[in-house]
């Protein structure tokens, strides 16, 4: 059974066999307080193919998310996971850096002489 929240609980509990898909900002990190979980990443680009990661965690295992978007974490045993916000004040490169300044837009303006 998959479980989808457009915004992850703190604190998640879930049965072998269940999953659940939430949104995450970037910088969030979870954190297992019991059991195992399988945790696949936000879909993300390499070259023309998508491609998502998917990370196993244990018992006091923690687990950054660098990129913001929908995972899924599907329990492996009975899991108590914590879900934690990104801390304030770190904010990444992209949100601070003008548009101009991403090597990604300054490739698209020059493809698309915007």
């Amino acid at each position: 059974m998959i479980t989808t929240l457009s915004q992850a609980p703190d604190s998640i509990v879930l049965e072998p066999g269940q999953s659940l898909r939430t949104s995450v900002d970037a910088g969030a990190w979870l954190q297992v307080a019991e059991g195992r979980v399988r945790v696949v990443s936000p879909p993300g680009w390499l070259g023309e193919t998508v491609f998502m990661t998917e990370t196993l965690l244990n018992e006091g295992d923690v687990h950054r998310l660098p990129h913001g978007g929908w995972i899924e974490v599907s329990a492996l045993t009975p899991v108590h996971l914590r879900v934690h916000a990104p801390v304030a004040g770190r904010a990444s490169v992209a949100a601070v850096a003008p548009v101009e300044a991403r090597p990604v837009m300054r490739f698209v303006r020059l493809l698309t002489g915007w």
